[in-house]
């Protein structure tokens, strides 16, 4: 008599990325969000180089332009697809049954983040490149030189400010399991704090908050940035550490929560 084995397939951490994969993009709001971040990026993008085109007061170019477009319009399409990727299953109460089918809590969390890193880097980059590519043509002869490093480095520098500015989301949203919540809190760490901060006369702090250090890491060393003009007191890649420290403590907020709480 022949015993017949039936080897187990999927589940553990590879079996978690898959079925976080499928819920991210099988849901609009992804979808809308995404169209909606790269909406803005090429509005801000085609009118900041139109505005060169036409003779701006002060020269800029394609790259700076399209960091500044982060800063200002894009992330903001980040910070609500990496919230949603989590409140959303609060919300629904569905993530009673995310846990019962990876009941290791902290496993269903880097299965998240292992789905929004590549996502969000990619994306990141995209947008970077359509950004300078709708700018560069507007701004060539009458703004500032756009370089193939200069493109490489913004490229870079958005696509790891994007990825971590998703795990900061994430880690805060299963934190506060909220959305609301997680995104008030996130524009209140990304804006009003820096900008209260550097108020009371301590600007060098500003540089290492998520979202100046972000913009740092899309800016080639010694020049200005493009939302608060001035100079990194870092290279750009030391640009990311920062980021990469309150992505990490929002995801060990996140993580704490997770395991502490009932869903």
């Amino acid at each position: 008599m022949t015993t017949m084995t039936r080897e187990a397939t999927g589940g553990g951490l590879s079996g978690a990325i898959s079925s976080e994969t499928t819920k991210l993009f099988s849901v609009r709001s992804t979808w809308w969000c995404l169209i909606a971040g790269a909406g803005l990026m090429l509005a801000y993008a085609g009118l900041l180089g139109a505005v060169q085109h036409v003779g701006a007061e002060h020269p800029d170019s394609a790259h700076r332009i399209v960091s500044g477009g982060a800063f200002h319009l894009a992330q903001f399409a980040v910070v609500a697809l990496a919230t949603l990727f989590v409140t959303s299953e609060y919300a629904s109460g569905s993530i009673r049954s995310t846990l019962q089918w990876v009941p290791v809590r902290h496993r269903m969390l880097a299965a998240k983040a292992a789905v929004l890193v590549p996502v969000l880097f990619g994306y990141g980059v995209l947008l970077a490149a359509a950004g300078i590519a709708l700018a560069g043509p507007l701004v060539a002869g009458h703004g500032l030189p756009t370089t193939a490093g200069n493109v490489l480095a913004t490229a870079a520098g958005m696509g790891a400010y994007f990825a971590l500015l998703g795990l900061l989301c994430l880690g805060l949203g299963t934190a506060l399991r909220s959305t609301a919540g997680t995104i008030v809190t996130v524009f209140v760490l990304l804006l009003m704090i820096p900008m209260f901060t550097g108020s009371l006369g301590a600007e060098q702090l500003v540089d290492y908050f998520p979202g100046f250090a972000g913009v740092n890491a899309m800016t080639e060393p010694g020049v200005p940035n493009a939302v608060f003009g001035a100079v990194s007191p870092y290279a750009p890649w030391v640009g990311v550490a920062p980021a990469a420290a309150w992505a990490s403590a929002g995801l060990l907020a996140g993580a704490a929560v997770l395991r502490r709480r009932d869903a």
